[in-house]
């Protein structure tokens, strides 16, 4: 990456999706929201590509603990298909235990907490790894 990006993350859930920003200048990923998954999830995610002027989506790409594809990931890869729809570039980040080091960090802050902030939290971490490796 060249020039300073706007980025979108994605923890895909079929629930909810957690949904995580960054700026390529700064390199730091930030919590965002998390979307139902209700069937407007698309226009939803439309008005934060929009708001936030977004220039490339990562979506965090599940697979099991021995790097293998699992059902979760074929859900994923259909959901992915339709982000085509919005023009941008897509990459896939690997999200291995995201979500559990996602509520590990929730649970450290002794707070109470939803799922909903794991979702967010684990698209932030996503994000952050995709950063790092950038």
């Amino acid at each position: 990456m060249t020039s300073s990006q706007m980025i979108l993350a994605l923890d895909v859930g079929e629930k909810r999706i957690g949904v995580a920003l960054a700026d390529t200048a700064i390199k730091i990923a930030i919590t965002y929201d998390t979307i139902s998954v209700d069937g407007d999830e698309d226009k939803a995610l439309a008005r934060i590509i929009s708001l936030e002027n977004i220039d490339r989506i990562v979506v965090g790409y599940p697979r099991n603990q021995s790097g293998e594809p699992t059902a979760q990931t074929a859900f994923v890869e259909t959901f992915t298909e339709r982000l085509h729809s919005f023009g941008l570039p897509i990459d896939y980040q690997d999200e291995s235990l995201t979500s559990v080091k996602a509520e590990e960090l929730l649970k450290s802050q002794k707070k109470p907490y939803q799922k909903a902030d794991i979702d967010s939290l684990a698209a932030s971490l996503i994000l952050q790894d995709y950063l790092e490796l950038q």
